[in-house]
């Protein structure tokens, strides 16, 4: 099931107008359970971060002017506008493997005024910035990178000492939507692998050198069910003919009201198992 091809043809559509983009990352914020656990893992981040400097100001220190991000695979950029949002003061570095992804978002960019935010190419599994960063964002990236534990290194290796790296990515709880039956492909194919354990990826942040990390479960049951009604079931029909983006309006108006509830649910109840997770691990 090929993925990529439907995102880029959806970029394509919302990428006429500045205002038809900022709609499209709106959509992909109501309809991607992942953004909904990424946006609140984000907002308790930043919380942590006004109740630091509040104490260094109490305590006579000076406070830094603004906290340095890095968008570790920013695709089409939603979360790195998300960040430029939530505080005008961060300074926001995204990098992406694919040429055209960054010069499409540095002009998206450019043309907001979005002036602290910048797009460059770069490979993570090389890509190293010494003590530069307060905050590392790596969503739905390391489940295509096969040598995963160079990355962990040079996030570690770039992180601020405190400073934090957050990662979703799929579970091996069956994350892709890999089934049990040997002749089923993943979902999503373009993935290297189909998802992590949690004692796996928290011994490879271990062996990266991060003394502290925190793995959750995401997509429990309620979430599983939403994500089937809002971008399984649409997708697999987009794979089969692009005919079904006329329908596409109206099946969502039938099925959103449940997804809604289900993404609701996922994201304050606590998952024994999942298929997706939420890792955080500091330097």
């Amino acid at each position: 099931m090929q993925y990529d091809p439907v995102k880029r043809s959806l970029g394509t559509i919302f990428n006429k107008t500045p205002w038809l983009r900022i709609l499209f990352y709106r959509l992909l914020d109501i309809l991607l359970l992942r953004t909904w656990h990424v946006k609140k893992a984000l907002k308790d981040w930043k919380r942590n971060q006004l109740a630091v400097g509040s104490q260094q100001l109490a305590e006579g220190y000076i406070q830094d002017p603004g906290s340095r991000i890095l968008d570790a695979g920013s695709g089409f950029g939603q979360y790195s506008y998300f960040l430029s949002r939530m505080n005008p003061s961060f300074q926001i570095e995204a990098v992406d493997v694919k040429e055209e992804q960054i010069e499409d978002c540095n002009r998206f960019f450019g043309s907001i005024g979005k002036t602290n935010v910048h797009f460059s190419l770069a490979d993570l599994t090389t890509y190293t910035k010494t003590d530069s960063y307060d905050l590392i964002l790596s969503v739905d990236v390391m489940e295509h990178i096969l040598e995963d534990e160079a990355v962990f290194r040079n996030f570690y290796q770039s992180l601020k000492p405190g400073g934090l790296v957050l990662i979703s990515t799929p579970s091996d709880q069956g994350g892709s939507d890999v089934h049990d039956h040997d002749e089923e492909e993943s979902f999503i194919d373009e993935h290297v692998r189909d998802g992590y354990g949690i004692h796996d990826i928290r011994e490879k942040l271990k062996c990266a050198g991060f003394g502290k990390s925190e793995v959750q479960y995401t997509y429990g049951k309620p979430g599983q069910l939403g994500w089937k009604l809002s971008m399984k079931y649409p997708i697999k029909m987009l794979n089969a003919s692009k005919l079904f983006f006329i329908i596409l309006p109206f099946y969502y108006l039938l099925t959103f009201p449940f997804a809604l509830i289900c993404n609701t649910l996922d994201l304050w109840l606590i998952h024994k198992t999942g298929t997706g997770l939420i890792v955080r691990a500091w330097k």
